[in-house]
């Protein structure tokens, strides 16, 4: 067995996606949480040179906090096992699946997992004529985070500038069904669930700047469900996590509509680690604190749950 402490671990942040910002926010709390436990930390900030610098900075085990674009579909995972280093979370395919939320969803439907009802948004007459869906609708990037590029359509004639946004994100974005109700999240811990939080932005729904804006949206952890329906959220998110072959931590997203239950959106391979993110809330309500998690999510990276 690996004796971690006699390891450097790389906290791997920054990346080149639009969530670079937050990336670098994640790892510098991890890392302060990994030295406070006595662990040997090397700050590793990436951006389209990884390759390089992952080489360079001479690191036994990655901690990856890069958010969105390539590091977290899988090609930095790719990279790591190429260098053979230990990294956390989850491998190669479960990544890239996660990341690419068509794929994801046509998964979810064959293992039974609700989900929105989706399709490709190639066009206006696409989305409301041939798949005949109906506003409200959400047009959204296919592989993008931090609900960058996302629009809730609520007017057919909103389409076309939602479908250009998401586009200035992704190639290819999606058009899926619109679920009334709460937003909620829950982690999950090497296979395990964690604590269910509700989310309640202030205003408007939980874009980008009620993420990251203190203030901005109010957290309910745990969230007020009764225990049936907190059992069943928790249940659906291990299901969503080893549907894709996950490992390691992870979130996942889900809307509660009032009279179906809930649905899940998204699995998130790289949770945010900020003091504002959702795991470690999802942590705290199992009584895990934030450098035990981070402890917990570095040791899942050699033991390979």
């Amino acid at each position: 067995m690996i004796k971690l402490k006699d390891q450097v671990i790389g906290v791997v942040m920054g990346g080149v996606s639009a969530e670079r910002e937050v990336s670098i926010k994640s790892g510098k709390a991890v890392a302060e949480a990994l030295r406070s436990l006595g662990y040997s930390v090397r700050e590793v900030e990436v951006d389209a040179g990884a390759a390089d610098q992952l080489r360079e900075a001479r690191i036994d085990v990655a901690f990856l906090t890069l958010h969105g674009g390539w590091g977290e579909d899988g090609r930095v995972q790719a990279l790591c096992e190429m260098l053979r280093i230990h990294y956390t979370g989850s491998g190669v395919l479960a990544s890239g699946l996660a990341m690419n939320k068509p794929q994801a969803k046509a998964i979810f439907v064959q293992r039974g997992i609700p989900t929105p009802a989706y399709c490709p948004a190639l066009s206006r007459a696409f989305v409301f004529d041939q798949m005949e869906f109906r506003v409200p609708l959400v047009v959204k990037p296919s592989a993008e985070g931090s609900t960058f590029g996302i629009t809730i359509v609520r007017k057919e004639d909103e389409f076309d500038a939602a479908l250009t946004l998401a586009r200035s994100y992704d190639d290819t974005p999606m058009a899926e069904e619109y679920i009334p109700g709460r937003e909620i999240t829950a982690g999950v811990l090497g296979g395990e669930p964690l604590g269910v939080v509700e989310i309640i932005p202030r205003e408007g729904f939980y874009d980008y700047e009620h993420k990251y804006t203190r203030g901005a949206t109010e957290y309910v952890a745990p969230a007020e469900l009764s225990s049936e329906m907190t059992e069943r959220v928790r249940a659906l998110g291990a299901a969503a996590y080893g549907a894709l072959g996950c490992r390691g931590a992870a979130r996942v997203d889900f809307r509660l509509d009032p009279e179906r239950g809930p649905f899940v959106l998204e699995v998130n391979t790289i949770p945010g680690m900020t003091p504002l993110s959702l795991l470690p809330m999802s942590a705290d309500v199992m009584g895990i604190g934030f450098a035990e998690l981070c402890e917990r999510m570095l040791k899942s990276a050699v033991e390979g749950k």
